[in-house]
C-alpha cells in the first residue's frame, strides 16, 4: 500500500517563534511518526525572496529554521528534509505549470488582491510595487506540492486558496498531457492552537509581537511578563478564555494542568503569578530543545550537510525521474526518437469541457463554481452540507441553465451567454457519451 505523502514548508524569512512551534513544528513532527506516512519538510527559501531582500537575513533564517526542526526532534533519516533552492526541478516545474495556469485565477489570489486593494486606497496604480514574484507565488507553491505528488498539505485557513489553485493547475495539466499529478487535499488541523502574541493578536512576525522559540531563559521570562493583560486585581475572578496568558498556557500544559489553571483564574490568581506559571511551563518544554538548538547552531556545516544530503537523495529518487516524465509529456524530447516522414502530428487533445468544482471555505460552508478552462463562470452561495451543494449541481444540470436560480451568481467578467454555452457544451458531451455507451451495448 502506497504511503500517504504529507508535505510541510516554512518560509525562511524570520526567526522561529512559539506560534510556529505549536502551530506547525510540533504537530508536523508528531504526524511524521504515524504509521503509513511519508513526510516532506522543506525550507522555502525561494518564497522568502518575495518579501525579503536582505541576503544575510535569508541565510540566517534558513539556518535557524533548519536547526529548530532538528532540535525539536525531526529525524532526517526518516523523512525528506531539504531546502527548496536545492531542488532545481521545482523551478522547472514552475514554468511548466505557468504555461497552463490561468491569469484569471492568479488575479484572484488573496495576497495579490490585498496588494491591489492597498494601492487603490493609497491612490496608486493597481500594480505599484507588485512584483511578478508575488503574483506568481501560487504557481511556485503548486510546484512544491505537485513535484512530489503530495496527498495532504497541512495549512492554516488563510492558505486554503493556494491548495485549491494547486489542484486547478494540476488538473489542467492532467487534462492536456495525461494523468501525471495527484490532486492534493488540504488538511486543516482544528486541534492545533493559534497562539496569541504579546499584544493579544495572532502571534506573527508581521505584527512584531512574537516570542522567539529559543530565546535565552531570562529573555523568555521578560517577554512573557510583558504580555498584555486586563486590569483585574489579585483576588478578582478572571475570564480564562479571554486571557492571552491562559491561551498560551493551555498550548503547553496537560489537560490536568489546564484544568487547575482554569480554577486558579476563577479564584482570582494574580497576573504576575499566572505569568510565572506560564514561564515555568514553557521553559520546562523548551529548555532541553534549546540546548540542542544551540549545539546545532554552533555547527552550521553539519546542517548544510544534512540539507544537501536530503536534497540529493530526494532528487535522485523523485524529482529527476518526475521531471523526465513531464518533459516528455509536453514534447521536450530527444529528437533522435522522433518518427521520420510523419505527415501529421498526433491528434491534439480535445478542448477542456466546463466542470463544476466543489470546495469548502473557511466559514465552514460548502460552495461550488462552474469553471471552463481557466475562467470561472458561476459561483454558488454557501450550503450547509456537501450533499446540498451536490443536489443543486444536479438540478442545474437537469435544467440546462441557471436563469432565475438565486443560489448562484455570475462570476466577475462572465455573461449569461457564457453560462448558457457552458451548459450546452456539457449537455452535448453527455449526449455523446450516452450514444457511445448505447452503441457498445
Amino acid at each position: 500500500m502506497q504511503p500517504t505523502r504529507i508535505l510541510t514548508g516554512i518560509t525562511t524569512s524570520g526567526t522561529p517563534h512559539l506560534g510556529n512551534y505549536v502551530g506547525a513544528i510540533r504537530p508536523a513532527i508528531a504526524s511524521s511518526r504515524a504509521e503509513g506516512a511519508e513526510s516532506f519538510f522543506f525550507l522555502a527559501d525561494y518564497h522568502a525572496l518575495i518579501k525579503v531582500q536582505d541576503p544575510a537575513r535569508v541565510q540566517r533564517s534558513t539556518l535557524e529554521i533548519a536547526a529548530s526542526w532538528l532540535a525539536c526532534g525531526l529525524q532526517p533519516e526518516d523523512v525528506w528534509f531539504y531546502r527548496q533552492s536545492d531542488i532545481p526541478e521545482t523551478t522547472e516545474l514552475t514554468w511548466l505549470l505557468t504555461c497552463v495556469a490561468g491569469k484569471g485565477i492568479l488575479n484572484r489570489a488573496h495576497a495579490y488582491k490585498a496588494a491591489v486593494d492597498r494601492n487603490r486606497e493609497a491612490g496608486e496604480d493597481d500594480d505599484a510595487a507588485v512584483t511578478a514574484g508575488l503574483f506568481m507565488y501560487p504557481v511556485l507553491m503548486a510546484a512544491d506540492i505537485l513535484l512530489f505528488n503530495a496527498h495532504k498539505v497541512p495549512v492554516g485557513r488563510d492558505q486554503i486558496q493556494h491548495i485549491e489553485m494547486a489542484r486547478d493547475f494540476g488538473q489542467r495539466f492532467n487534462h492536456l498531457y495525461g494523468e501525471h499529478f495527484v490532486l492534493p487535499e488540504v488538511v486543516i488541523e482544528e486541534q492545533v492552537a493559534t497562539l496569541p502574541g504579546l499584544d493579544g493578536r495572532k502571534m506573527s512576525k508581521s505584527y512584531d509581537n512574537t516570542i522567539p522559540l529559543f530565546a535565552p531563559r531570562e529573555e523568555l521570562r521578560k517577554l512573557i511578563y510583558s504580555i498584555v493583560t486586563d486590569s483585574s486585581a489579585p483576588g478578582e475572578p478572571k475570564d480564562a478564555e479571554a486571557s492571552n496568558v491562559f491561551q498560551l498556557y493551555r498550548a503547553f500544559a496537560s489537560v490536568e494542568e489546564t484544568a487547575r489553571m482554569r480554577e486558579a483564574f476563577s479564584a482570582g490568581i494574580a497576573w504576575g503569578e499566572a505569568k510565572q506559571a506560564l514561564f515555568e511551563r514553557i521553559d520546562a518544554e523548551v529548555s532541553p530543545l534549546r540546548e540542542r538548538y544551540e549545539s546545532l547552531m554552533s555547527r552550521p556545516a553539519e546542517i548544510e550537510r544534512i540539507l544537501r544530503d536530503g536534497a540529493g537523495r530526494l532528487r535522485e529518487r523523485h524529482a529527476i525521474p518526475t521531471l523526465r516524465r513531464l518533459r516528455d509529456a509536453v514534447g521536450l524530447r530527444d529528437l533522435s526518437t522522433a518518427a521520420v516522414n510523419r505527415e501529421t502530428d498526433a491528434p491534439r487533445p480535445k478542448a477542456a469541457l466546463p466542470v463544476f468544482k466543489q470546495y469548502r471555505e473557511a466559514d465552514g460552508r460548502f460552495y461550488f463554481k462552474l469553471v471552463h478552462g481557466d475562467r470561472v463562470l458561476l459561483q454558488s452561495i454557501g450550503f450547509a452540507s456537501p450533499k446540498e451543494a451536490g443536489q443543486c449541481i444536479g438540478e442545474l444540470k437537469r435544467a440546462g441553465h441557471a436563469s432565475g436560480d438565486d443560489r448562484i451568481v455570475l462570476a466577475e467578467g462572465a455573461t449569461e451567454a457564457d453560462a448558457t454555452a457552458a451548459f450546452a457544451a456539457m449537455a452535448e458531451a453527455e449526449a455523446a457519451r450516452a450514444a457511445q455507451k448505447a452503441d457498445k451495448a
